[in-house]
Protein backbone atom coordinates (compact mmCIF):
# COMPACT_ATOMS: atom_id res chain seq x y z
CA UNK A 1 0.00 0.00 0.00
CA UNK A 2 1.00 3.61 -0.54
CA UNK A 3 -0.16 6.65 1.41
CA UNK A 4 -1.05 9.38 -1.08
CA UNK A 5 -2.40 12.92 -0.73
CA UNK A 6 -5.18 13.68 -3.20
CA UNK A 7 -7.54 16.56 -3.89
CA UNK A 8 -11.11 15.92 -5.05
CA UNK A 9 -11.63 19.61 -5.76
CA UNK A 10 -9.51 22.74 -5.77
CA UNK A 11 -9.56 25.11 -2.82
CA UNK A 12 -7.79 25.85 0.45
CA UNK A 13 -5.48 23.54 2.41
CA UNK A 14 -8.52 21.70 3.77
CA UNK A 15 -9.06 19.96 0.40
CA UNK A 16 -5.88 17.90 0.93
CA UNK A 17 -6.76 14.31 1.88
CA UNK A 18 -4.39 11.48 2.84
CA UNK A 19 -5.59 8.09 1.58
CA UNK A 20 -4.29 4.54 1.17
CA UNK A 21 -4.02 3.01 -2.29
CA UNK A 22 -2.73 -0.28 -3.64
CA UNK A 23 0.62 0.08 -5.36
CA UNK A 24 0.57 -0.91 -9.02
CA UNK A 25 3.50 -2.58 -10.75
CA UNK A 26 5.68 -0.36 -12.95
CA UNK A 27 5.14 -0.39 -16.69
CA UNK A 28 7.95 -1.23 -19.15
CA UNK A 29 9.51 2.27 -18.98
CA UNK A 30 8.65 3.03 -15.35
CA UNK A 31 10.11 2.41 -11.90
CA UNK A 32 8.58 2.04 -8.44
CA UNK A 33 10.04 4.61 -6.04
CA UNK A 34 10.02 4.57 -2.26
CA UNK A 35 10.08 8.26 -1.37
CA UNK A 36 12.49 9.37 1.34
CA UNK A 37 11.64 13.10 1.08
CA UNK A 38 9.19 15.24 -0.88
CA UNK A 39 9.81 18.82 -1.97
CA UNK A 40 7.38 21.50 -0.79
CA UNK A 41 6.94 24.21 -3.42
CA UNK A 42 4.72 27.21 -4.02
CA UNK A 43 3.57 25.71 -7.31
CA UNK A 44 1.85 23.02 -5.20
CA UNK A 45 -0.41 25.78 -3.87
CA UNK A 46 -1.11 27.00 -7.41
CA UNK A 47 -2.27 23.48 -8.33
CA UNK A 48 -4.27 22.95 -5.13
CA UNK A 49 -6.02 26.33 -5.33
CA UNK A 50 -6.82 26.14 -9.03
CA UNK A 51 -4.64 29.09 -10.03
CA UNK A 52 -2.93 26.60 -12.32
CA UNK A 53 -5.92 24.50 -13.47
CA UNK A 54 -5.75 20.72 -13.07
CA UNK A 55 -8.29 17.95 -13.52
CA UNK A 56 -9.63 16.51 -10.25
CA UNK A 57 -9.46 14.16 -8.49
CA UNK A 58 -5.70 14.42 -8.61
CA UNK A 59 -2.54 13.76 -6.71
CA UNK A 60 -0.40 16.75 -5.84
CA UNK A 61 3.29 17.54 -5.67
CA UNK A 62 5.85 17.36 -8.44
CA UNK A 63 9.20 16.83 -6.72
CA UNK A 64 10.70 14.09 -4.57
CA UNK A 65 13.73 11.93 -3.91
CA UNK A 66 13.96 8.30 -2.93
CA UNK A 67 15.15 4.80 -3.76
CA UNK A 68 14.09 2.56 -6.64
CA UNK A 69 12.34 -0.61 -5.42
CA UNK A 70 11.29 -2.17 -8.75
CA UNK A 71 12.05 -1.51 -12.43
CA UNK A 72 10.07 -2.06 -15.62
CA UNK A 73 11.01 -4.61 -18.29
CA UNK A 74 12.60 -2.06 -20.64
CA UNK A 75 14.69 -0.23 -18.03
CA UNK A 76 18.44 -0.60 -18.50
CA UNK A 77 19.92 2.63 -17.08
CA UNK A 78 18.39 2.32 -13.58
CA UNK A 79 18.39 -0.57 -11.11
CA UNK A 80 16.83 -1.48 -7.78
CA UNK A 81 18.56 0.45 -4.99
CA UNK A 82 19.49 3.51 -7.07
CA UNK A 83 19.14 6.84 -5.27
CA UNK A 84 17.10 9.13 -7.51
CA UNK A 85 15.25 12.43 -7.63
CA UNK A 86 12.76 13.98 -10.02
CA UNK A 87 10.56 16.95 -10.74
CA UNK A 88 7.75 16.74 -13.24
CA UNK A 89 4.34 15.51 -14.21
CA UNK A 90 2.11 13.71 -13.52
CA UNK A 91 1.40 15.22 -10.12
CA UNK A 92 1.50 12.83 -7.18
CA UNK A 93 4.79 13.29 -5.32
CA UNK A 94 2.94 13.67 -2.00
CA UNK A 95 3.05 9.92 -1.41
CA UNK A 96 5.07 7.23 0.32
CA UNK A 97 5.57 5.25 -2.92
CA UNK A 98 4.78 5.86 -6.54
CA UNK A 99 5.34 4.56 -10.04
CA UNK A 100 7.03 7.13 -12.27
CA UNK A 101 8.48 7.27 -15.82
CA UNK A 102 12.26 7.26 -15.98
CA UNK A 103 12.48 10.06 -18.56
CA UNK A 104 12.25 12.65 -15.76
CA UNK A 105 14.40 10.86 -13.17
CA UNK A 106 18.06 11.55 -12.41
CA UNK A 107 20.51 9.67 -10.22
CA UNK A 108 21.63 11.48 -7.06
CA UNK A 109 25.33 11.43 -6.16
CA UNK A 110 26.19 9.66 -2.89
CA UNK A 111 27.61 12.96 -1.63
CA UNK A 112 24.18 14.61 -1.63
CA UNK A 113 21.59 13.77 1.02
CA UNK A 114 18.19 12.72 -0.35
CA UNK A 115 16.40 15.36 1.74
CA UNK A 116 18.55 17.99 0.07
CA UNK A 117 17.97 16.38 -3.34
CA UNK A 118 14.20 16.57 -2.79
CA UNK A 119 14.45 20.36 -2.51
CA UNK A 120 16.70 20.77 -5.54
CA UNK A 121 14.86 19.38 -8.51
CA UNK A 122 12.38 22.25 -8.76
CA UNK A 123 14.12 25.14 -6.99
CA UNK A 124 17.68 24.22 -7.92
CA UNK A 125 16.92 23.54 -11.56
CA UNK A 126 14.86 26.74 -11.69
CA UNK A 127 17.89 28.69 -10.46
CA UNK A 128 19.98 26.90 -13.09
CA UNK A 129 17.82 27.76 -16.09
CA UNK A 130 17.11 31.32 -14.91
CA UNK A 131 20.81 32.14 -14.50
CA UNK A 132 22.24 30.15 -17.39
CA UNK A 133 19.48 29.95 -19.99
CA UNK A 134 16.68 32.52 -19.61
CA UNK A 135 19.07 35.42 -19.05
CA UNK A 136 22.69 34.24 -18.80
CA UNK A 137 24.28 36.63 -16.30
CA UNK A 138 27.81 37.96 -16.57
CA UNK A 139 30.39 38.72 -13.92
CA UNK A 140 29.93 42.25 -12.61
CA UNK A 141 26.27 42.61 -13.58
CA UNK A 142 23.81 44.06 -11.08
CA UNK A 143 20.59 42.06 -10.86
CA UNK A 144 17.36 42.18 -8.85
CA UNK A 145 15.72 39.11 -7.34
CA UNK A 146 12.40 39.19 -5.49
CA UNK A 147 11.71 37.03 -2.41
CA UNK A 148 15.43 36.63 -1.83
CA UNK A 149 14.98 34.97 1.58
CA UNK A 150 12.69 32.23 0.28
CA UNK A 151 13.78 28.69 -0.50
CA UNK A 152 14.39 29.43 -4.19
CA UNK A 153 15.86 32.83 -3.38
CA UNK A 154 18.48 31.35 -1.09
CA UNK A 155 19.67 28.93 -3.77
CA UNK A 156 19.47 31.51 -6.56
CA UNK A 157 21.36 34.24 -4.70
CA UNK A 158 24.19 31.93 -3.63
CA UNK A 159 24.49 30.71 -7.21
CA UNK A 160 24.41 34.25 -8.66
CA UNK A 161 27.08 35.37 -6.18
CA UNK A 162 29.32 32.48 -7.27
CA UNK A 163 29.03 33.85 -10.84
CA UNK A 164 30.24 37.29 -9.76
CA UNK A 165 26.96 39.22 -9.77
CA UNK A 166 26.02 42.15 -7.56
CA UNK A 167 22.65 41.13 -6.14
CA UNK A 168 19.82 43.35 -4.95
CA UNK A 169 17.25 41.25 -3.13
CA UNK A 170 13.81 42.11 -1.84
CA UNK A 171 12.15 40.60 1.22
CA UNK A 172 8.78 41.03 2.93
CA UNK A 173 9.83 41.49 6.55
CA UNK A 174 12.74 42.70 8.65
CA UNK A 175 13.44 39.18 9.97
CA UNK A 176 14.25 38.08 6.42
CA UNK A 177 16.86 40.77 5.76
CA UNK A 178 19.71 38.87 7.43
CA UNK A 179 18.68 35.64 5.70
CA UNK A 180 18.97 37.29 2.29
CA UNK A 181 22.33 38.88 3.15
CA UNK A 182 23.74 35.60 4.43
CA UNK A 183 22.87 33.95 1.11
CA UNK A 184 24.71 36.43 -1.08
CA UNK A 185 22.67 39.60 -1.43
CA UNK A 186 24.76 42.77 -1.52
CA UNK A 187 21.72 44.98 -0.93
CA UNK A 188 18.43 43.97 0.70
CA UNK A 189 15.19 45.95 0.43
CA UNK A 190 12.14 45.36 2.61
CA UNK A 191 9.49 46.13 0.02
CA UNK A 192 6.81 46.56 2.71
CA UNK A 193 8.77 49.52 4.13
CA UNK A 194 10.38 51.07 1.04
CA UNK A 195 9.57 51.68 -2.61
CA UNK A 196 11.88 49.03 -4.00
CA UNK A 197 12.01 50.56 -7.51
CA UNK A 198 13.18 53.90 -6.15
CA UNK A 199 15.74 52.16 -3.94
CA UNK A 200 17.06 50.12 -6.89
CA UNK A 201 17.49 53.27 -8.97
CA UNK A 202 19.30 54.93 -6.04
CA UNK A 203 21.67 51.96 -5.64
CA UNK A 204 22.42 51.92 -9.38
CA UNK A 205 22.80 55.73 -9.61
CA UNK A 206 19.70 56.05 -11.75
CA UNK A 207 20.70 53.45 -14.35
CA UNK A 208 18.62 50.47 -13.22
CA UNK A 209 19.54 46.78 -13.27
CA UNK A 210 20.28 44.54 -16.23
CA UNK A 211 17.67 41.96 -15.29
CA UNK A 212 14.86 41.42 -12.79
CA UNK A 213 13.90 37.89 -11.76
CA UNK A 214 10.35 38.19 -10.46
CA UNK A 215 8.50 35.21 -9.01
CA UNK A 216 6.15 37.37 -6.91
CA UNK A 217 3.96 38.57 -9.76
CA UNK A 218 1.00 40.85 -9.19
CA UNK A 219 2.43 43.08 -6.45
CA UNK A 220 5.86 43.66 -7.99
CA UNK A 221 5.43 43.68 -11.76
CA UNK A 222 5.29 47.43 -12.43
CA UNK A 223 8.00 48.21 -9.88
CA UNK A 224 10.19 45.53 -11.44
CA UNK A 225 9.82 47.11 -14.86
CA UNK A 226 10.67 50.54 -13.42
CA UNK A 227 13.83 49.05 -11.91
CA UNK A 228 15.27 48.01 -15.27
CA UNK A 229 17.88 49.86 -17.28
CA UNK A 230 17.42 50.66 -20.97
CA UNK A 231 17.11 47.37 -22.92
CA UNK A 232 16.91 45.46 -19.65
CA UNK A 233 15.22 42.09 -19.30
CA UNK A 234 12.15 41.35 -17.19
CA UNK A 235 11.98 37.66 -16.23
CA UNK A 236 8.51 36.94 -14.83
CA UNK A 237 8.43 33.35 -13.60
CA UNK A 238 5.84 33.15 -10.80
CA UNK A 239 2.65 34.44 -9.20
CA UNK A 240 3.21 34.23 -5.43
CA UNK A 241 1.15 37.39 -4.83
CA UNK A 242 -1.56 36.55 -7.35
CA UNK A 243 -2.17 36.42 -11.07
CA UNK A 244 -0.29 38.91 -13.21
CA UNK A 245 -2.06 42.05 -14.41
CA UNK A 246 -2.24 42.87 -18.08
CA UNK A 247 0.97 44.46 -19.33
CA UNK A 248 0.68 47.56 -21.51
CA UNK A 249 3.49 47.29 -24.04
CA UNK A 250 3.32 50.96 -25.14
CA UNK A 251 3.26 52.17 -21.52
CA UNK A 252 5.65 49.81 -19.75
CA UNK A 253 7.86 48.02 -22.30
CA UNK A 254 8.37 50.39 -25.21
CA UNK A 255 9.78 53.49 -23.42
CA UNK A 256 13.05 51.71 -22.48
CA UNK A 257 13.03 49.05 -25.18
CA UNK A 258 12.70 46.29 -22.60
CA UNK A 259 12.56 42.53 -23.05
CA UNK A 260 9.83 40.59 -21.25
CA UNK A 261 9.89 36.80 -20.91
CA UNK A 262 7.78 34.23 -19.09
CA UNK A 263 9.93 31.09 -18.71
CA UNK A 264 8.89 27.66 -17.46
CA UNK A 265 10.93 24.60 -16.60
CA UNK A 266 9.57 22.42 -19.40
CA UNK A 267 10.72 24.99 -21.96
CA UNK A 268 14.35 24.71 -20.81
CA UNK A 269 14.56 21.15 -19.48
CA UNK A 270 12.10 19.42 -21.78
CA UNK A 271 14.48 16.89 -23.30
CA UNK A 272 16.42 14.13 -21.56
CA UNK A 273 19.75 15.71 -22.53
CA UNK A 274 18.68 19.14 -21.20
CA UNK A 275 17.57 17.60 -17.90
CA UNK A 276 20.78 15.61 -17.44
CA UNK A 277 22.92 18.64 -18.28
CA UNK A 278 21.03 20.84 -15.83
CA UNK A 279 21.18 18.23 -13.07
CA UNK A 280 24.93 17.74 -13.60
CA UNK A 281 25.61 21.48 -13.30
CA UNK A 282 23.32 21.70 -10.26
CA UNK A 283 24.88 18.78 -8.40
CA UNK A 284 28.38 20.08 -9.15
CA UNK A 285 27.39 23.47 -7.72
CA UNK A 286 26.23 21.77 -4.52
CA UNK A 287 29.28 19.51 -4.27
CA UNK A 288 31.64 22.48 -4.75
CA UNK A 289 30.12 24.25 -1.75
CA UNK A 290 29.14 27.30 -3.81
CA UNK A 291 25.49 26.60 -2.95
CA UNK A 292 24.72 25.26 0.51
CA UNK A 293 21.31 23.84 1.42
CA UNK A 294 19.97 23.76 4.96
CA UNK A 295 16.53 22.20 5.48
CA UNK A 296 14.43 24.79 7.29
CA UNK A 297 11.59 22.48 8.31
CA UNK A 298 10.41 18.89 7.97
CA UNK A 299 6.73 17.90 7.93
CA UNK A 300 5.16 14.48 8.17
CA UNK A 301 2.85 13.44 5.35
CA UNK A 302 0.03 13.50 7.93
CA UNK A 303 0.75 17.21 8.48
CA UNK A 304 0.42 18.30 4.86
CA UNK A 305 -2.42 20.74 5.63
CA UNK A 306 -0.23 22.53 8.17
CA UNK A 307 2.62 22.57 5.67
CA UNK A 308 0.47 24.34 3.08
CA UNK A 309 -0.85 26.80 5.66
CA UNK A 310 2.70 27.67 6.72
CA UNK A 311 3.81 28.04 3.10
CA UNK A 312 0.93 30.37 2.25
CA UNK A 313 1.48 32.43 5.41
CA UNK A 314 5.19 32.93 4.60
CA UNK A 315 6.28 31.02 7.71
CA UNK A 316 8.74 28.84 5.81
CA UNK A 317 12.05 30.66 5.60
CA UNK A 318 14.03 28.15 3.58
CA UNK A 319 13.84 24.77 1.87
CA UNK A 320 11.24 22.48 3.45
CA UNK A 321 10.43 18.84 2.90
CA UNK A 322 7.66 16.37 3.64
CA UNK A 323 8.84 13.08 5.13
CA UNK A 324 6.52 10.22 4.12
CA UNK A 325 7.41 7.77 6.92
Amino acid sequence: MTKTVIISKTGGPEVLELKDFKIKSPGPSEVLIEHKAIGLNFIDIYHRSGLYPIDTPSGIGAEAAGVIKEVGDKIHDFKVGDRIAYAGLPLGAYSSHRVFPTKDIVKVPETIDLEVAATLMTKGLTAYYLLHKTYPVSKGETILFHAAAGALGQIFCQWAKSLGCTIIGTVGSNEKVDIARSNGCDYVINYTKEDFAEKVLSITHGKGVSVVYDGVGHDTLEGSIKSLKVRGTMVSFGNASGALPEVSVPKLIQPKGLYLTRPAMHLYLGTRDELLTGAKVLFEKIESGAVKIEIFKRYKLDDVITAHQDLENRKILGPAVIIPN
